[in-house]
């Protein structure tokens, strides 16, 4: 999975969140993308961010960077880790939904 913007390792750390816990990358639906973060969107790409709605959240818009699994928004949202690998995401993202999703 091609995971766009200044990504710094495998396991889609960029340059703006990189502590062992941010290793997820989100597909952003006004491009189709996976990114680590909507700050590597925004140097990246040449069109704002589109959040995805509530009627969405079945979509695979998430990447787990630990295993390359992808997951549900919702699955994501009810979660602290990746149920395919148990890998810890980092439970700060949850300050940045509101730029992601609706």
């Amino acid at each position: 999975m091609k995971v766009y913007g200044a990504v710094v390792d495998n396991e889609t750390r960029c340059t703006h969140y990189h502590t062992e816990k941010d290793i997820i990358a989100i597909k952003f639906k006004c491009c189709n993308h996976y990114y680590p973060c909507y700050k590597c969107h925004e140097e990246d790409a040449d069109h704002k961010i589109e959040r995805w709605q509530k009627e969405q959240f079945d979509e695979l818009a998430i990447l787990c960077g630990s295993c390359q699994k992808e997951l549900t928004i919702l699955a994501y949202m009810h979660t602290a880790s990746c149920p395919h690998c148990q890998a810890t995401f980092n439970e700060r993202c949850s300050a940045h939904y509101p730029i992601y999703f609706e």
